[in-house]
């Protein structure tokens, strides 16, 4: 675990790029950042072709939804395995507990 406590998502979401919406497996990690009061989320996007030509291997707006939560966010270059990362500031695109009842759950 990082100096941080973290929330995430792992799973299929959908990513528009350009006004073309994909299916696409994503690992999401965020944290809140009490200095600056940002939320901050970032992640990997899975291996996919289509991703791959709409990017163009460049850095990107992309709108991201994980089930009924959606957020804005910027894919970066790719890795050396072909996988994007993609990183937004705020309301992020999965569920983020918000009261001691959801955390004790």
């Amino acid at each position: 675990m990082s100096e941080h406590d973290e929330d995430g998502y792992s799973g299929e979401a959908t990513l528009v790029v350009d006004g073309v919406s994909l299916t696409a497996k994503v690992e999401l990690r965020g944290y809140f950042q009490p200095i600056d009061g940002y939320y901050r989320w970032y992640g990997r996007v899975a291996v996919n072709e289509e991703l791959t030509r709409l990017a163009g291997g460049k850095k990107t707006a992309v709108t991201i939804q994980a089930g009924e939560y959606a957020a804005t966010g910027e894919l970066s270059d790719p890795d050396p395995w072909g996988r994007y990362r993609i990183t937004g500031t705020s309301t992020p695109p999965f569920h983020v507990p918000t009261s001691l009842e959801e955390l004790n759950a």
